[in-house]
């Protein structure tokens, strides 16, 4: 079975309290956008003595397979379905890796799916998305994979509805990782006098004021250069600019059809537009 993981920006990320857990409470608006990674599972007919057989293409990954969260996807259905055979998988990856944008949480979350369907496990949405808190902040969303109010650490989630079809986004990935602990640190958490939620239903010319991601200030004061990339969006007519997630990521989101021109900004660094 096939699947197409799709990855995710983040319209404000608001960072609101150092939770007792060690997480941090935030709010922010999950967008899904069309930039896939390619995902295989197939049952692995071989019996070889590892569960699972895991290969890759594309985008280099790095870590232990072990850690990889296709694998752990399979790792955690297994505990309570033990009756699943063993299986190979193929992950395809053209999602930056480290870059803001979900890729490595909607890889999971699109395994929880297809190892649903493939051994017909009849596990609901609800409880996929208990599991998908399991492998990850992230994750919950991609089982939804709709436009989400997001609080929590990231896991509770509203549908809103909010349509971006009419625009065209530009996703510039600079290279550069960003270490989410690091940037999390860097955050003094908040309340903000407008919540995003509320920010989010005015016109979209006016998140360039009001819609603000926490981690842009300390994350552009150690990488100026991810600054610069954000003004040349603006530059070029962005309507709106934003770092996503922790980084290092930045979107632009363009009316339908606006073609960027070249600029030295982007000259370096991986670049689509959607």
């Amino acid at each position: 079975m096939i699947q197409f993981p799709n990855c995710k920006i983040n319209l404000g990320l608001s960072i609101l309290e150092k939770r007792t857990d060690g997480f941090h409470g935030l709010e922010t608006i999950f967008y899904p956008v069309a930039l896939t990674d390619g995902i295989e599972i197939v049952i692995n007919k071989g019996h070889q003595n590892n569960a699972v057989e895991f290969t890759s293409s594309g985008n280099p990954i790095p870590g232990d397979v072990s850690g990889n969260l296709c694998v752990k996807a399979y790792d955690l259905l297994k505990k309570d379905f033990p009756l699943m055979s063993n299986i190979k998988i193929h992950l395809h990856k053209k999602i930056p890796i480290g870059a803001g944008l979900g890729g490595g949480s909607s890889d999971g979350a699109s395994a929880l799916i297809i190892l649903n369907d493939l051994f017909q496990l009849h596990i609901n949405q609800a409880q996929l998305i208990q599991y998908a808190v399991q492998l990850g902040s992230d994750c919950p969303f991609f089982i939804l994979n709709k436009a989400c109010h997001a609080t929590g650490r990231g896991e509770i989630l509203n549908p809103i509805e909010i349509d971006l079809s009419n625009y065209s986004f530009a996703l510039i990935h600079p290279g550069i990782h960003i270490a989410t602990p690091w940037a999390f640190q860097q955050i003094k958490p908040c309340v903000k006098e407008k919540s995003i939620i509320t920010i989010i239903k005015q016109p979209i010319e006016t998140w360039k004021a009001e819609l603000i991601n926490d981690f842009e200030a300390p994350v552009f004061n150690a990488h100026p250069q991810l600054q610069i990339i954000k003004n040349e969006l603006y530059h070029q007519g962005a309507l709106y600019a934003s770092l996503s997630g922790s980084g290092s990521s930045i979107f632009g989101i363009f009316p339908k059809g606006h073609t960027l021109q070249p600029a030295p900004t982007f000259d370096a660094y991986s670049f689509n537009m959607i």
